[in-house]
């Protein structure tokens, strides 16, 4: 049967594009302005504290690794920083080597290592939301070889590393997802494979995403009955099921016209419509174009 999470991630496309080495001394604080970009960091050594925007502070330690999938503002310092310096992270990507925050040489108290990349996909927003705000892994060892992976093959030039970059990155995503306590996530995809009773209803709508499933045929495979199932999918993923459904089988169909020459009415019947009329209606609707329009457009 098909993994949902593993799913979400390929079709996220993600490729590595930057990744550097940070350290900082004595008393020093910086705030970055949102992002929107995938980001991730991993705390080599020391210790600092991150506040990101709509979220608990945290106190980072060596060994821990925290993904921000859509990055906000936020800010880093040392332990007790009161002034801040204000920073564009776009602006930031152009500067070369490893950045140096507070005291300037001398032995670092942190070390980190942050990077950043992109995802190819046009449902980046609709995939990124079913994913946590904030993942936050301590003492992962696995998590702590792939990012080292990840800093030594961005800072390379080795044949095929962009392959293996947009390797590692989705193992390192999934990686990540998965050693995050499902049950603790806001509402979404991690919650709720989480959850014992819906996680057999979301594998179904992944493997078989053309079958003509109804409320009352998921709530089956949930065990649940027809309400129960509704109002705890709604809750706990933030969809209702055939929102969610709808969603999913939209962009399994915008994949297919990007990377395959199969007609219409094939996608059509993939992502279970009867017709391919009745299909073009219901993307026209949810992408704002016809499917043919699309197509030749993402190609172009």
């Amino acid at each position: 049967m098909i993994d949902p999470l593993s799913e979400v991630i390929t079709l996220l496309q993600p490729r590595a594009v930057f990744s550097r080495r940070i350290s900082g001394a004595g008393a020093w604080g910086v705030r970055y302005s949102a992002f929107g970009e995938p980001s991730f960091c991993a705390v080599l050594e020391g210790s600092c504290r991150l506040a990101v925007d709509g979220q608990r502070p945290l106190a980072l330690e060596a060994g821990d690794f925290v993904l921000l999938p859509a990055t906000p503002g936020f800010t880093m310092s040392s332990v007790g920083a009161t002034r801040f310096e204000r920073l564009d992270p776009r602006a930031m990507s152009k500067v070369v080597g490893e950045v140096r925050h507070g005291t300037r040489g001398g032995r670092p108290e942190v070390r980190l290592l942050g990077g950043w990349f992109a995802f190819g996909s046009p449902d980046t927003g609709l995939l990124v939301s079913l994913l946590p705000a904030l993942v936050h892994v301590r003492g992962v060892e696995r998590l702590s070889t792939l990012v080292r992976l990840v800093g030594e093959e961005a800072g390379g030039s080795r044949p095929g590393r962009d392959l293996v970059l947009s390797r590692l990155v989705e193992i390192l995503l999934i990686e990540a997802l998965r050693a995050t306590p499902g049950e603790q996530a806001p509402p979404g995809l991690l919650r709720g494979l989480a959850d014992e009773r819906l996680a057999p209803a979301i594998r179904q709508m992944h493997t078989h995403v053309g079958r003509a499933w109804t409320v009352a045929l998921l709530a089956r495979s949930a065990a649940l009955s027809r309400s129960a199932f509704f109002e705890r999918f709604t809750r706990t993923v933030g969809l209702p099921p055939m929102a969610y459904l709808l969603a999913w089988r939209m962009a399994v169909a915008r994949d297919l016209l990007r990377r395959e020459d199969v007609s219409v009415g094939e996608v059509a019947e993939r992502v279970g419509y009867a017709s391919a009329s009745t299909f073009s209606t219901a993307f026209s609707r949810h992408v704002g174009r016809p499917p043919r329009r699309y197509r030749a457009s993402v190609r172009t």
